[in-house]
């Protein structure tokens, strides 16, 4: 029986190269796209030493259409997960266009190249942020959907694109129809167990996890904390964290769904969460206590665009996708430090090597 083959976008950054490590697993194909504008091609390296399988990797944009174009030409590819995007929200509030360009013309260009080539199984890398400031909690898949960000809206108009195309096979009465899954998913942290591959932002860590890690390392001085006056049990924001080794699992099992045709509805929005929140606070704590190092934190004003608390109702992956996380808050702080202690500079003495 041949071994089906995925495209990945973005798949030398990290939940990409963690999902990529999940696929080989589990007798997949991959070709890789990856611009490596926050990303290293040492992450693939490493994915094929953890697998023990090689990887096809192209260095290109997805926005170049000509060189899409010519990858769906060369294999005969099964199946697309896209994680290609900017995320940082913080970012995208002082360069709106650049994430609407990169994003959302991004999304573009890749579905018009599936379209024209009839690959129309695809799994979109969403966001929680879609839900904007949610008026209860747990989120579930049916709440309102609306954007506190350039971020979160450049995600919530690529959904919105997406819906769009099963109702045009419709009308056009196309044989081989769109079956999308979009995973809304919420905190991603932690690292693969091997501590190989992990986190590695270029710049300054917008996201938590990483932040901490580098100040236990020493790279940093402090963590800053964005806000403590939110209404959560102690003033901090609350986040649904979520081991990217399970949200990894979480892709594969939506490609399992989609060439299966195991899903209720051409598209479905699912989200990919614990179902639990943690503060800042709280996961400070908890890293600091397990992994016996200091982490010294300050006070500083809200960022613009963060909302106070955020968490999921995963019971739609459990049901349509037999999936839910296994791994706890303290395996994604331990492997967190394991991956960053291993590797204080990240992949950067081997960045962008072919």
């Amino acid at each position: 029986m041949t071994k089906p083959t995925a495209l990945i976008t973005g798949g030398a950054g990290y939940i990409g190269s963690h999902t990529c490590v999940e696929l080989l697993n589990n007798d997949w194909n991959l070709v890789v796209v990856d611009n490596l504008s926050n990303s290293s091609y040492e992450a693939i390296h490493r994915v094929e030493k953890i697998t023990g399988r090689s990887v096809d990797f192209i260095e290109a944009d997805i926005r170049d259409e000509t060189k899409l174009d010519s990858i769906f030409e060369q294999y005969n590819i099964d199946a697309v997960v896209h994680f290609a995007g900017f995320k940082a929200v913080g970012e995208s509030c002082s360069m709106p266009l650049h994430y609407y360009d990169n994003n959302v013309n991004g999304t573009l260009v890749l579905t018009r190249v599936m379209q024209r080539h009839q690959v129309k199984n695809l799994v979109f890398s969403s966001s929680a942020t879609v839900y904007g400031d949610p008026q209860k909690l747990p989120i579930t898949e049916t709440m309102p959907l609306s954007a506190t960000n350039p971020y979160g809206r450049s995600k919530l108009i690529i959904e919105d694109m997406l819906r769009d195309l099963p109702i045009a096979d419709e009308i056009n009465g196309e044989k081989t129809g769109w079956q999308i899954v979009l995973l809304r998913y919420f905190n991603p942290v932690g690292a693969h167990e091997s501590g190989l591959i992990g986190e590695d932002p270029k710049d300054t860590p917008n996201n938590l996890m990483p932040y901490i890690s580098q100040v236990a390392v020493g790279k940093l001085p402090q963590l800053s904390v964005f806000g403590n006056d939110y209404d959560t049990h102690d003033g901090t924001g609350v986040r649904d964290y979520i081991h990217v080794v399970d949200l990894a699992k979480g892709h594969l099992a939506a490609l399992i769904a989609l060439v299966n045709n195991q899903l209720e509805q051409p598209i479905e929005a699912i989200n990919l969460g614990t179902g639990e929140g943690l503060s800042v606070i709280d996961l400070v704590n908890c890293f600091s206590s397990i992994n016996e190092v200091s982490i010294p934190y300050n006070i500083v004003e809200r960022r613009p665009g963060d909302i106070g608390a955020c968490y999921a109702d995963a019971e739609k992956a459990k049901r349509l996708l037999s999936w839910e996380t296994n791994l706890t808050v303290t395996d994604m702080v331990r492997d967190t430090w394991n991956w960053q202690s291993k590797n204080p500079k990240g992949y950067i003495d081997s960045r962008n090597v072919s």
